[in-house]
């Protein structure tokens, strides 16, 4: 267990500056966000057909397009830096049965944090819960999570709603931030929630880690509901929606099928926020838009190496970042 706790969380050292006073999640109900996007921050991760990081790559082998048009890179760094890691758990019914799973991913991050990363805990299961606000005492952590209590019953489960108002409070807060989140991934309304959570998604500067819980039980239900039942509460769905959201914000997705699992997936979660190249670009316009871009790796001479297929038919290089990001207006 210690080996496992050890592995996971060197979590988020990438990036941004030390806060220079401790951040606080904003937990206003009436709180807007409204801000001017003076330069768009890009985390990049970049791993070849084995999932191995790319390392030494400079500025020269980035190209940013922003709608299609390339946008000078003003920004470039691959340093280390500690980072805002929000932990969001689900404590919902559905998931008490299966508890102790979630906390073993939890205190496992504990051994691999770094003395200056910040950490906050919430919880959500009808809506999202401040625990534990941003501190850098990780004893505090692990008091946090020992004090999680699970809920029986009945109880609508408000997952996307949750990831919402988790976005909320983090957007605020300056440098790179972090999600991880330990879900079911279920959600009572999602058809009706999932729309706009999506949109926040796209114009969000957090990364979201995935990682699904319920092990064999998702295994079990997958396709074996019966066909009358909501899509919304089936794990096909849940599974479909984890992705999506680590995939918008170049964040990564896991669904481990057993707590021996756990170690891997906290290794590959390390890595993929320790090998990260941070650009930065001025926006292309005013306009008040959702801008798509897309993050190429070229060599020498500007031709694209990545992404690109290799002789069996899958990508030789992946490149993981954002989606896009909302103009200014």
């Amino acid at each position: 267990m210690r080996g496992m706790r050890r592995a996971i969380l060197l979590l988020v050292l990438l990036g941004a500056p030390v806060c220079a006073q401790k951040p606080e999640l904003q937990t206003d109900p009436d709180f807007r966000l409204r801000r001017t996007v003076d330069v768009v921050n890009v985390d990049v991760a970049v791993t070849d057909a084995r999932g191995n990081f790319l390392r030494d790559l400079r500025r020269e082998n980035f190209r940013i397009l922003d709608e299609g048009a390339e946008r000078p890179i003003t920004h470039f760094a691959s340093v280390e830096a500690p980072a805002l890691v929000l932990v969001l758990v689900e404590t919902s019914p559905a998931v008490y049965m299966i508890q102790q799973q979630h906390l073993d991913a939890a205190y496992a991050l504990l051994d691999g944090l770094a003395a200056d990363d910040w950490v906050a805990l919430a919880t959500y299961s009808e809506k999202a819960r401040t625990v534990l606000n941003f501190t850098q005492d990780k004893g505090a952590l692990g008091g946090a999570l020992r004090g999680l209590r699970f809920n029986l019953g009945m109880a609508e489960l408000k997952f996307l709603d949750s990831m919402s108002t988790a976005l909320d409070w983090l957007a605020p807060l300056p440098g790179r931030k972090a999600l991880v989140l330990l879900s079911t991934g279920l959600d009572a309304e999602r058809d009706r929630r999932w729309a706009p959570l999506s949109e926040k998604l796209r114009a969000s500067e957090v990364s979201v880690y995935a990682v699904a819980l319920g092990g064999s039980l998702r295994e079990y239900r997958q396709g074996k509901a019966p066909a009358s039942e909501e899509s919304a509460l089936s794990f096909e769905q849940a599974n479909r929606d984890l992705k999506a959201m680590a995939e918008i914000t170049g964040g990564r997705s896991y669904f481990p099928k057993s707590p021996r699992e756990f170690e891997g997936i906290y290794r590959q979660v390390s890595s993929a926020l320790r090998h990260q190249y941070s650009l930065g670009f001025s926006p292309g316009s005013h306009d008040g838009r959702f801008h798509r871009i897309e993050v190429q790796v070229v060599d020498e001479k500007g031709r694209v190496v990545a992404p690109v297929e290799s002789k069996k038919g899958k990508p030789a290089y992946r490149v993981s970042a954002r989606q896009g990001y909302l103009a200014p207006q």
